[in-house]
């Protein structure tokens, strides 16, 4: 197997598990006839609580599950694969973030769903690209301003429906902007135009120095061989 082959493989695990969980989740909830709403966020609740880290593995219905299943998977697998480094450390910033900063902006009842993770990851993807200045993080960020760009929309209350928790997106948007300064000098940078130049600068003194040794030892020897005639 290829490395490169190998590592888009590697950046998928992750993203697939999780989503095989929340999978598990919901088809053990409706099997058993089980409500995990309360599994959610419920803003400046004692209740609400659990749901900053478990609210992303709950979906209100297998059509919810199903909208946020691929744009989680790609802009994971995308996270995972382009900044795989620091990708773990982002991810849970993430993750944990946004249903803090929903716990606090939210408006009564409980939020539930992996959207605020998809709008943390397609914010984080965007700006990281912008501010790094790297040609190929700069093209993910055009891609995902070209696939994604319209869930701007959902993250203001004019725009989102009744039953949208508009609050969840923006908290995600916010998270993933927070991680793209946060981390901005960590991870892959563009790379250094003039570092090949400091290298044959640094290079050139030590061959003229083994030059004009070399040159001193034929003359030593020019004048040893004379000496001996």
């Amino acid at each position: 197997m290829k490395p490169e082959f190998k590592r888009i493989l590697l950046a998928l695990v992750i993203p697939l598990f999780l989503v095989f969980i929340f999978y598990m989740i919901k088809i053990l909830e409706t099997g058993m006839e089980w409500d995990f709403t309360r599994l959610g966020v419920y803003p400046l609740q004692k209740r609400g609580v659990f749901g900053i880290f478990a609210h992303p593995l709950v979906h209100g219905s297998f059509r919810h599950l199903f909208a946020n299943t691929l744009p989680f998977i790609f802009l994971s697998w995308c996270l995972f694969y382009f900044y795989r480094d620091i990708s773990p450390v982002i991810f849970i910033c993430i993750w944990i973030l946004c249903g803090f900063i929903t716990f606090f902006i939210g408006k009564p009842g409980w939020h539930i769903g992996a959207s605020g993770i998809i709008y943390g990851l397609a914010f984080f993807l965007f700006f990281s690209g912008i501010l790094r200045k790297h040609i190929p993080l700069i093209a993910i960020s055009l891609l995902i301003t070209f696939l994604y760009g319209g869930l701007v929309w959902n993250m203001f209350p004019f725009f989102a429906k009744v039953t949208t928790s508009w609050e969840g997106h923006l908290s995600g948007a916010i998270a993933g902007t927070l991680m793209a300064v946060a981390f901005k000098n960590y991870g892959p940078q563009r790379p250094d135009p003039f570092a090949d130049e400091e290298e044959e600068e640094e290079d050139t003194p030590e061959e003229d120095e083994s030059a004009t040794e070399s040159k001193e030892e034929e003359n030593d020897k020019e004048n040893c061989s004379a000496f001996i005639i």
